[in-house]
This record gives C-alpha cells, sequence and structure tokens, in this order.
C-alpha cells in the first residue's frame, strides 16, 4: 500500500505494523516524559537537597523556577529539533531527543548536593533542566506528527490521542516510582538518598526507549514529499512568514496557552496544593493524584475519538472554559475534604497582620539576593512557612507589625541591622511564640489522616484531570491539521512549547509566588483563570477547525 492510498483512505485502518509503530513511539515518549516530571514530582526534597543555602520559601520556589527552567528552553528545542524534523525526518531526531533527556536525567541521579560541592550543585542541576527542556521542545511535536501521519482520515483525533496519555502516564509512572522507593525505604532514608533511585532506574529506559525508537520506520507521508521534492530546506524561517506566523500567534493564544495552564493547574498544581498547602503528606497526596490519573486517562481517548465526531475545537475551549468557572470552587472543596482543620481555624481563628503597609514586601525572589527584614515581612513569611493564610490590615506608620489569631496576639521584628546570632535568635523566639498561638487557635501543622475524606478528595481530583482530558485528548490532531506538511513539526511545536514551556511550567512558581505574597491560599488560581478565559476568547473568535494533512498544501 502507497502512503498516498494509505492515508487517503478515508475508512481505512492502520495495519498491524502502523499500529506497532505508533505503538512503540508512544511508549518512547512516556519514558520520556517520565524522566521530565520526575523532577517536579520530587520539588520539594530538590529544594532541601539543592537549594539549602537560602530561607524556605524562597528555596521552594527557587525549586519551582529550577522546575520552569525546563520548561522555559521548550520552545528552543521546538525550534531547532522542528527544524531538524522537517528537514531529516521525524526518526532521526526522535533519537537524539531521547539520548539527550535519558542522560541528563541519569546525571540529576549522581549529582553532588550543596551540602558537598556548593553553589556549583544548583548551577548543574539547573544547566541538566535545560538539556532536559531542549530534547522534549523536540520530542512531542515529532511524536504527534509522526502519528498523525500515519494515520487515516477520520480517525486522527483517536490515534494522536494515544500520544495524549502518554505525559499523563510518565507522570504517573514517576509517582509509582517514587512511591515504590518511598514506602519500601521510609521517608527518612528517600529524603537522605532514595530520592536518587528513580533518576537512576532512568539510565534502563533510556536503553528500552532507543531500542523502541531504532525499530521506527519514517513517517509515509514525509517520505512521499522528499520523493516529490516538496520539502523545506529552511523550516524555522518559512514557519516565521506572513500567515503562517500569525496562525501560530492565534494557535498559542486561541488554544496552547489554556490547554497548558488547564494542564498544569490539574496535574502538578493540584499536588502543589495538597502538599505545600494542605499540609497532606507526601506518599498520601500521590497516592490520591495517581488514582485520579488512573481514573480519567481513559478519557484522553474518548475525547479525541469524540474530536473526529464534533470537532477539536470546541471540546479544548469547553475544557478551558470550565476549569476557569470551577478552580475557585473545587479547590475550596478540596480544603474541605483533604484538611478541614485549616479551614475550620481559617473561620474561627484567621490570622492577621497588623503593620503600617509601606512596610509590607511581595516577597517573590527569583534571584535569591533580596533581603525581607522589615516586621511585616518577617510575620508574613513565617505563616507562609507555616501553611497559614491570612489578611494585612493597616496599621499608622511606624507600628511594629503585629500577629493576631484567635485570642493571641504577639509582636514580629525588624531585622534590619541586626547581627546574624541575634536574628537567628528572634527568629526562633517569634517561631515558638506563633507555633503555640497557632495549634491554640486550631491550626494543624499536617493534615489528619483520619480527617481526610479520601473519596471526595479523588473525586475532586478526578474532575481536575477530566478538564486535562478535554484540553489535551484533541490538542495533537488540531495543531497537526492547521500546518502544511513541509513545515508541520517546526510550526506546530513552537506554539505548542511555548504554550506549554511557558505559560503553563511557571504556573506552580508564579500561583505559589502570589499565595506568598497575598496570603490567601486561592489566589495563585488567578493565573490559570485569567489564561483559560484568554484562550476562550481568542479561540472562539480567530480560530477556524480544519481536518485536511495534505502535503499539497
Amino acid at each position: 500500500m502507497s502512503a498516498t492510498t494509505h492515508h487517503h483512505s478515508p475508512q481505512g485502518e492502520l495495519g498491524k505494523g502502523h499500529k506497532k509503530v505508533i505503538f512503540a513511539s508512544s511508549l518512547g515518549t512516556v519514558f520520556e516524559w517520565y524522566d521530565f516530571y520526575l523532577y517536579g514530582s520530587l520539588a520539594a526534597i530538590i529544594a532541601k537537597q539543592f537549594f539549602s543555602g537560602v530561607n524556605e520559601t524562597t528555596g521552594f520556589i527557587f525549586a519551582l523556577l529550577a522546575f520552569a527552567a525546563g520548561f522555559a528552553v521548550r520552545p528552543f528545542g521546538a525550534a531547532f529539533f522542528g527544524s531538524l524534523g522537517d528537514r531529516i525526518g521525524r526518526k532521526y531526531t526522535f533519537l537524539v531527543t531521547i539520548v539527550l533527556m535519558g542522560l541528563s536525567t541519569f546525571i540529576v541521579g549522581i549529582l553532588p548536593t550543596y551540602a558537598t560541592i556548593g553553589v556549583a550543585a544548583p548551577i548543574i542541576l539547573i544547566l541538566l533542566r535545560l538539556a532536559q527542556g531542549l530534547a522534549l521542545g523536540g520530542e512531542y511535536g515529532g511524536a504527534a506528527t509522526y502519528v498523525a501521519e500515519h494515520a487515516p482520515d477520520g480517525k486522527r483525533g483517536l490515534y494522536t490521542s494515544f500520544i495524549q496519555t502518554t505525559a499523563t502516564l510518565g507522570l504517573f509512572l514517576s509517582l509509582l516510582v517514587i512511591l515504590t522507593c518511598r514506602l519500601s525505604l521510609g521517608t527518612e532514608a528517600f529524603e537522605a538518598w532514595g530520592w536518587r533511585i528513580p533518576f537512576l532506574v532512568s539510565i534502563v529506559l533510556l536503553g528500552i526507549s532507543v531500542w523502541i525508537r531504532l525499530q521506527l520506520s519514517e513517517s509515509p507521508l514525509f517520505q512521499q514529499m522528499k520523493a516529490e521534492g516538496k520539502g523545506s530546506k529552511q523550516p524555522f524561517r518559512d514557519s516565521l512568514k506572513g500567515g503562517n506566523l500569525k496562525l501560530m500567534l492565534l494557535v498559542l493564544l486561541g488554544a496552547t496557552a489554556g490547554q497548558a495552564v488547564v494542564w498544569y493547574g490539574g496535574q502538578f498544581y493540584s499536588l502543589f496544593f495538597l502538599t505545600q498547602a494542605l499540609k497532606v503528606d507526601g506518599t498520601t497526596a500521590n497516592l490520591l493524584i495517581a488514582g485520579a490519573l488512573a481514573l480519567a486517562t481513559p478519557f484522553f481517548i474518548v475525547f479525541g475519538w469524540l474530536s473526529d465526531k464534533i470537532g477539536r475545537k470546541k471540546i479544548i475551549l469547553a475544557g478551558c472554559l470550565l476549569a476557569a468557572l470551577t478552580y475557585f470552587p473545587l479547590f475550596k472543596a478540596l480544603t474541605h475534604y483533604a484538611n478541614p482543620a485549616v479551614e475550620e481555624a481559617r473561620e474561627n481563628a484567621p490570622a492577621i497582620v497588623h503593620a503600617d503597609p509601606s512596610t509590607c514586601s511581595f516577597q517573590f525572589d527569583p534571584a535569591g539576593v533580596r533581603k525581607f527584614t522589615s516586621a511585616c515581612d518577617i510575620a508574613t513569611a513565617a505563616l507562609t512557612k507555616a501553611g497559614v493564610p491570612y489578611t494585612v490590615q493597616a496599621a499608622p506608620a511606624g507600628t511594629v507589625a503585629r500577629v493576631e489569631v484567635g485570642g493571641a496576639s504577639f509582636e514580629s521584628y525588624d531585622a534590619t541591622g541586626l547581627a546574624k546570632d541575634d536574628a537567628k535568635a528572634k527568629a526562633a523566639a517569634l517561631a515558638g511564640t506563633m507555633k503555640a498561638a497557632l495549634t491554640a487557635a486550631g491550626y494543624p501543622e499536617k493534615a489528619d489522616p483520619d480527617r481526610i475524606n479520601i473519596p471526595m478528595t479523588l473525586a475532586i481530583l478526578w474532575v481536575l484531570v477530566i478538564y486535562v482530558t478535554m484540553v489535551y485528548g484533541p490538542i495533537a490532531a488540531y495543531l497537526v491539521e492547521l500546518f502544511p506538511t513541509r513545515i508541520r513539526y517546526t510550526s506546530m511545536s513552537l506554539p505548542y512549547h511555548i504554550g506549554n514551556g511557558w505559560f503553563g511550567g511557571f504556573l506552580p512558581a508564579i500561583s505559589f509566588a502570589l499565595v506568598a505574597g497575598t496570603g490567601n491560599m486561592y489566589f495563585g488560581l488567578w493565573y490559570p483563570i485569567c489564561i483559560a478565559l484568554l484562550t476562550v476568547v481568542v479561540g472562539t473568535l480567530f480560530l477556524r477547525e480544519t481536518k485536511d494533512v495534505d502535503i499539497s498544501r
């Protein structure tokens, strides 16, 4: 069967050989996502190991930014590897990206910590994250393009939806390996050295993935395009020309940006929210997320299949709209069912910081160089560290910040000009006073396992992941069909990875900083909600639907 005949058989079924190729492509991509998400799943431990030279809140934001660094360079990987894939083929590009990803992950597993080699440790870690981001930037567009170019008309959404499951399956696999190590080693040993094992295991996955990729044959549409001499000599430059550049910008704002924040909101921010804001222990939180992923993953296929019947755009935009409208009630319900003590304490004994507003800073310090020494900043940082929501009430100028929790009230202190030992002593005294006041007011240090409503928490997380499947299931087929074969790999990869790399990848760091800066545990949700609404508006007004992948375009 020729490539042309195969491709244009509207009711055609893929033969066993093609199905095997698509399975092999998807499986290799699962392993690549596994590598990438290990870091996100272990962000809190990595913060302690590699960013221990700064305060805890800054260290966690630092760790999230290092996580985001992998996303920041994804568009550059998309441009480089996309251009390579459009010029020399999808298969060879696959091999390069998987080796780069696998080796970068393995090296994290043997990298000395901050305590051993100082500032070199976080610098090397971030360089490895950058290498991973470049590799992933070249991976996804190639996998989606490769599968779509094998699929028959009328089934492209269904077949590419298997690629869409790979990111979630990779995350699921990373959580599974982490949980196995954590439960078998115990928390103390896992946090000391056991966290390295999931990274080291990736070298085995690398070997399997390379072997799988070597079995692949080139895409029939790409072979036909090459044979007919219709390829692009400069895919990146051609992608940035006139109408195609405009289309990429519209796709970014009207599809991938919203898809990205819903994806990361449902699968990553929910995990951070459980562990950081609600103080649910890491094992329970990971099990809950893994359960939600397992129950929701089939819906990637359902929505991919449905997009072949009713169109892709309306499903993606419906997912964005539902997320924007329901995030606040869903995350508030998560608090109610996962750690009701936080909700009760907030209602019965709200934490209030009485301070001169001019002394209160927005404490987002990605460089880790600013010193927050005012009494207001010290009080709000201590409350954030304790996971306690707070409000700031204006006090007269010159007033020393005072914290009120329930019936207790105590002063903070100004650390400007204090000697290091004096500052440490005052910080310890404040922490002790605050801990006693918070405990008396009913604020829990950890979520009580007996009070976590597992079925309801799981149901809420499942709904959040269903939104993920709505926006993500049809997106590969939608993007592939918008761009011509000769520049498809590059043109679909760029808006996808700018959306997911920048709008999505920075979501945890931006949202956590918004929470830390305002004291409102739900304030970080405004970021994904605003981006999702922007996508609904732009996508509805300016983006078209097409189901054409003909090479003549």
